[in-house]
């Protein structure tokens, strides 16, 4: 049995969870998120709580205890705070735009790239280099920042690209000039 499993989630005021035909719906201030189950994870809605368990005679799907656990844990702490990734954009002339449902990012090619951005995510950019992703799905927020980022990763040598905030991109030496 998970040691992670087994730890109850709490329900926050304002959150609702129903377990129906496999499937748990959570909804909450930020919106409704639902996620299909197995057949060897049942979910006991209590007051204030829920309760992951493996059903009997399902031990070999153990490994799934946590993992389900893990996910609607994410669920409940979606639909009350959100879930924020924040990217940076290093280089002259790199700059990004939200216009309607596309992200338009100038990296330094000879055309705009235009992103669309998916349902239940929004995007803020801030000093025209600072791109804030938020949204209620931890999933859909972390694909799509890494969507983002794989437009343009940073390059080892000068640093330019897009990067999460705070990553550390370890500089290379460029080419050393020959002897003679």
């Amino acid at each position: 049995m998970s040691r992670k499993g087994k730890l109850p989630i709490p329900l926050p005021k304002g959150v609702e969870a129903k377990v129906a035909n496999h499937e748990i719906t959570v909804k909450g201030p930020k919106g409704t998120l639902k996620q299909q189950l197995i057949p060897a994870i049942h979910i006991h809605v209590e007051s204030q709580e829920l309760r992951v368990e493996l059903a009997k005679g399902h031990e070999e799907d153990g490994h799934f205890h946590g993992l389900f656990r893990t996910l609607i844990y994410n669920m409940v702490e979606g639909t009350t705070t959100g879930f924020v990734k924040e990217l940076e954009m290093v280089g002259v002339g790199y700059r990004a735009a939200v216009q309607g449902h596309h992200l338009d990012l100038q990296i330094g090619r000879s055309h705009p790239t235009k992103i669309s951005i998916p349902e239940g995510v929004s995007v803020k950019v801030e000093k025209s280099t600072a791109i804030s992703i938020t949204g209620a799905d931890k999933q859909v927020v972390g694909q799509f920042a890494a969507t983002v980022r794989a437009t343009k990763p940073p390059e080892p040598y000068q640093g330019k690209g897009i990067r999460y905030k705070g990553e550390y991109v370890r500089k290379k030496a460029g080419k050393a000039a020959a002897k003679k």
